[in-house]
């Protein structure tokens, strides 16, 4: 009989060892969990994801960090209710995160990016689409396309990286719709949040005793992923728009990059096709440059020229210039130098050749 209660114990203590952590608030322990690091949040992988929350687990007699990662939705229309550390009658106890249509009650602690310590500003649905709000998440507009946009649910308080509700910790109590969101229908944490949380208890490197609070991965991208290390950065939640910005100057330098690559490629195209061009074609396009540099300076210099031209004073119209009075002066003497002989001599002339034509016959007929 003794054995048999020994054998029940066993199957029991295994059976409760295997439960998750974050599905209900069955351990209790007398130290405090650590407070909450500091760390970025890794872009959105893609539509339909939303954001869960890194937080402080137990196990192996330490505290170790589950990295905040990014999950898809078990069902359209269920936001995701972070779990939270509770002080009660001297310990502290877990009480799991769920699924549901509602957000619920996860202790006033202040989770960052869209979980300010009550209500949720990360997203929205749409029917069966869920709408990230940039201004709380850091989204990639060329990646994730349902967005929006709503900084009213930023809040200008005191950073508090208190990780635990109650006396000494978070003085918060649930409303009245936490209250009923807790009792609606809803769905406990998925197997891949299970594992997810199970992955890090055996990574010395998450646990607060090697990392005194500073954890090796403080996210990843998706839920089971282990390839992320930690990415120190502001407090959780309280920058995004900084963040924001700066995924829009990546995505600027990724285009940048593309147009430089794309101006290179057009480079040695434009090089190729000039080695591929003959010795003579080559000859040509010289030739043709040059005379198209000719002409353009024969252009510029009958500009200038045609603007020396108008910049001489212009002489008045009235005025006798000396070349125009010595003109008509030659001309005249020209005119007057063959009127210089009398007009009888013309006749003279011609009378003596008459007589010795005359006298040369008197001489024929006068015998020998």
């Amino acid at each position: 009989m003794a054995k048999f209660i020994r054998v029940r114990f066993i199957l029991l203590a295994g059976l409760l060892g295997m439960m998750p952590s974050l599905s209900s608030a069955d351990i209790s322990i007398t130290i405090a969990p650590p407070p909450l690091p500091v760390y970025d949040q890794p872009e959105c992988p893609g539509d339909g994801y939303m954001w869960t929350p890194g937080y402080w687990a137990y196990g192996d007699d330490d505290y170790y960090w589950v990295p905040g990662a990014w999950i898809l939705a078990p069902r359209p229309g269920f936001l995701w209710t972070p779990g939270y550390w509770g002080f009660e009658g001297g310990n502290y106890g877990w009480h799991g995160g769920y699924w549901g249509p509602h957000i619920g009650f996860y202790g006033g602690v202040n989770y960052g990016f869209g979980y300010f310590g009550s209500g949720f500003g990360g997203g929205r649905w749409e029917g069966d689409r869920f709408l990230c709000n940039t201004a709380v998440w850091r989204v990639n507009s060329s990646v994730v396309h349902n967005t929006y946009v709503d900084r009213t649910v930023i809040r200008n308080v005191t950073v508090n990286r208190v990780s635990f509700n109650g006396q000494g910790g978070i003085e918060a109590r649930a409303t009245a719709e936490e209250d009923a969101a807790a009792h609606e229908q809803h769905l406990e944490a998925t197997q891949e949040q299970r594992t997810h949380e199970q992955t890090f208890i055996h990574d010395n490197n998450q646990r607060f005793s090697v990392n005194k609070g500073n954890p090796t991965r403080a996210t990843v991208t998706k839920v089971g992923a282990r390839e992320e290390v930690n990415r120190p950065a502001e407090t959780p939640g309280e920058r995004k728009e900084t963040n924001q910005e700066q995924g829009t100057r990546e995505q600027r330098a990724k285009e940048k990059q593309q147009v430089n690559s794309g101006e290179e490629q057009g480079t040695k195209v434009r090089e190729q096709g000039n080695k591929e061009q003959g010795p003579k074609e080559r000859e040509q396009v010289t030739k043709g440059q040059e005379q198209v540099t000719k002409g353009q300076e024969q252009g510029i210099k009958g500009k200038e020229q045609g603007t020396r031209e108008e910049a001489k004073p212009k002489e008045p119209a009235n005025r006798e210039r000396p070349q125009e009075r010595a003109r008509p002066e030659t001309q005249n003497q020209q005119h007057r130098e063959p009127n210089n002989k009398p007009a009888e001599e013309k006749p003279k002339g011609e009378n003596k050749g008459e007589k010795g034509n005359q006298e040369k016959g008197k001489e024929k007929q006068q015998p020998q």
